[in-house]
């Protein structure tokens, strides 16, 4: 017997143990990274709640517990069942109740997802014990959400591949006792650059991949990837690997530069897993989707299709923050709140049992924002810290947050009282939510800043919203209670959804608009900025990250007349008189003195930092900066750098 199976059946073995035969212990399966229990007496295991937790706690896994299919209730009579037992407050229908077999699980789509869970998880026990289906609860968001809609149903209708899939990878990361000796990290795109983030960590045994993005360059869209010059996506070629000997993707969230070259890697046989956050899910869903169909409109030919995003959902393992998880073997992944966007995680990686950790930040912010807690910074140990530096400048301290939401509707204010539009242009995910708040709240608190023209939303923005309302645990406190008490800022009076032809908001009279594109690279907001920038009496607002070669940098430095394509293709020339103001202190990134306080706040210290995800001159300085403040050792890595951390 082989050292691989023999540990394979002292885990198993170890499970089969600890169980108690009342449960009435049927198999046990590996599901991805996680063990299956299949039992005839599920409610028994569900009564005792010490039973789960104690061997989860000696096998060092999440333990899944199911009911053995022979004794599932049918689910016609389930359904009936589940809905006796739920209040009507929760807000569930049959249409909401679907059953997934192959897991022995039914998920329950609810208003209030608290009442299906009752107090203590009463209710969902006593489903467990009339009805053997496990119940997932899924949050409904308070806004409609084709995005979460497409998500949910591709999940249920996958599940019998589901099932092979994380049988397959549950058995891989199972099948080796090997320690390695080395460890090696490879940048592969984000090195002294912001776009096309991606890290490649190596072991003897075990290679993944930390985000793998695209550049938010112009463009970059339908490019060719086999153009030598193509600096839009990382340098996977380069590595001295194929795609298959990957054992997994992490990402760190859902904005294009860290994600949006996944869907490629599947087009061309990668099969593994891709972990990420709930959120992140979906959200890379929307903004995956929106990239094939603007390519597409433009004219271009995107580099992969719908088919090929709909098997990277497939093949996702979510994960919220605090939830151990090995990747391979030998690797644990946990995710902690980065403060970026909605479910975006700092990732914390122990290799080997205590041969190394590593600490990969991805996006962060550790200061103010009115949607999220300020990243975290404890940590059970860090031997390298690889930190992102987009504001990481010496120069790049930002106004106080209150000071820039009074600059914000000052000019609003003063832009509308002169019969002008405000043309705000932002990222459909994150920056616009933010915006939102600042408005309503600054509308909603102060007399002095009481809009009476509309604030359109366009593009994007509204879908974005509404996933966020669907995952409220990953928001503040006092925005998430806004949530769950049906009081949701997003859907405050004060903002009308842009529906019909952009001409007709256009022709109206002065108006707040927030439009996705962020960049104006394309999207809603150049189509706005067309159309606005030759009238002196309207503004443009820059709140958001203009990377070094986008149109919005050109705009923000200074560009007074450029030509644009019409709506016949042709390039029409456009003079730029419009005001142009840029305010700072939205960002979803950390500024230098923030960067500053989370190193000063890191718990424990990091030994080796590695600064990545900026300009080139801001990764040096922030190197040497940070360096210097916690005593360890730092360097800015180049694209192509690879470095032995063990």
């Amino acid at each position: 017997m082989s050292e691989e199976i023999k540990e394979n059946k002292e885990l198993l073995d170890k499970v089969k143990e600890l169980m108690p035969s009342e449960a009435g212990l049927v198999k046990i399966e590996y599901e991805g990274p996680d063990i299956a229990v299949y039992v005839k007496n599920v409610g028994y295991v569900y009564g005792e709640e010490q039973i789960i937790k104690t061997i989860s706690s000696s096998i060092k896994k999440r333990l899944i517990v199911r009911s053995d299919p022979s004794v599932l209730t049918d689910q016609d009579a389930a359904a009936k069942k589940i809905l006796e037992i739920l209040p009507p407050d929760a807000g569930v229908t049959e249409d909401n109740i679907k059953f997934i077999p192959e897991f022995s699980q039914v998920y329950i789509e609810a208003l209030k997802p608290g009442l299906v869970i009752g107090k203590g998880g009463s209710t969902l026990i006593r489903i467990i014990k009339e009805t053997n289906w496990v119940p997932k609860v899924l949050r409904i968001p308070t806004m409609n959400s084709d995005v979460i809609k497409g998500v949910r149903q591709l999940i249920v209708r996958e599940s019998e591949f589901r099932k092979k899939f994380l049988t397959s990878i549950g058995k891989k990361i199972n099948q080796s006792s090997l320690k390695s000796e080395w460890l090696k990290a490879t940048a592969l795109g984000g090195f002294r650059e912001v776009g096309r983030s991606s890290l490649l960590l190596e072991t003897n045994h075990s290679k993944i991949l930390i985000d793998c993005g695209i550049s938010p360059e112009p463009g970059i869209k339908g490019m060719d990837t086999s153009t030598a010059e193509n600096k839009a996506f990382p340098y996977l070629d380069s590595a001295n690997i194929t795609i298959n000997d990957l054992d997994a993707v992490i990402l760190t969230h859902a904005h294009m530069d860290h994600m949006g070259f996944v869907p490629y890697l599947f087009k061309f046989g990668y099969s593994g897993p891709v972990y990420c956050t709930p959120p992140s899910r979906d959200l890379a869903a929307l903004l995956l989707y929106d990239y094939t169909r603007l390519v597409q409109k433009a004219g271009g030919n995107p580099i992969y299709g719908e088919k090929d995003i709909k098997t990277m959902l497939t093949h996702m393992i979510t994960r919220d923050y605090g939830e151990v998880t090995n990747v391979t073997d030998e690797i644990k992944l946990t995710y902690h709140n980065a403060g970026h966007i909605l479910g975006s995680g700092i990732v914390h990686l122990h290799i080997g049992e205590g041969m190394y950790n590593i600490v990969d930040t991805g996006d962060m912010k550790y200061g103010f924002t009115r949607l999220f807690d300020p990243a975290d910074t404890r940590y059970p140990r860090i031997d390298a810290l690889f930190i992102e530096s987009t504001y990481g400048g010496p120069r790049d301290i930002t106004q106080d947050r209150q000071q820039s939401e009074v600059a914000l509707m000052d000019s609003i204010k003063k832009t509308v009282q002169g019969g002008g539009k405000v043309l705000i242009p932002l990222f459909a995910v994150g920056r616009s939510q933010e915006i939102m708040l600042a408005i309503e709240n600054s509308v909603s608190t102060n007399p002095n800043y009481k809009l009476d023209v509309p604030v359109y939303l366009d593009g994007m923005i509204l879908e974005a919203s509404a996933i966020h309302t669907a995952y409220p645990e990953y928001l503040k406190a006092g925005l998430r209670n806004r949530i769950l008490n049906n009081n949701s800022p997003f859907e405050s009076e004060i903002f009308e959804v842009a529906k019909g032809e952009r001409s007709e908001i256009l022709d109206k009279g002065p108006a707040v608009i927030l439009a996705s594109g962020g960049m104006l690279n394309g999207g809603a907001s150049l189509e706005y900025f067309k159309a606005m920038a030759e009238d002196p009496k309207n503004m443009i607002i820059f709140v958001g990250f203009n990377s070094a070669g986008s149109f919005g940098r050109r705009i923000q430095n200074g560009l007074s007349e450029t030509a644009l394509p019409g709506e016949d293709g042709k390039m029409n020339p456009v003079k730029i008189n419009m005001q142009v103001r840029t305010i700072e202190g939205f960002s979803g990134h950390s500024d230098r003195r923030q960067f500053a306080s989370f190193i000063d706040h890191l718990r424990p210290s990091a030994r080796k930092i590695f600064t990545m995800h900026g300009e080139e001159s801001k990764c040096d300085d922030l190197a040497r900066f940070l360096g210097s403040r916690a005593h360890a050792e730092a360097r800015a890595p180049m694209d192509l750098d690879s470095i032995r951390l063990k």
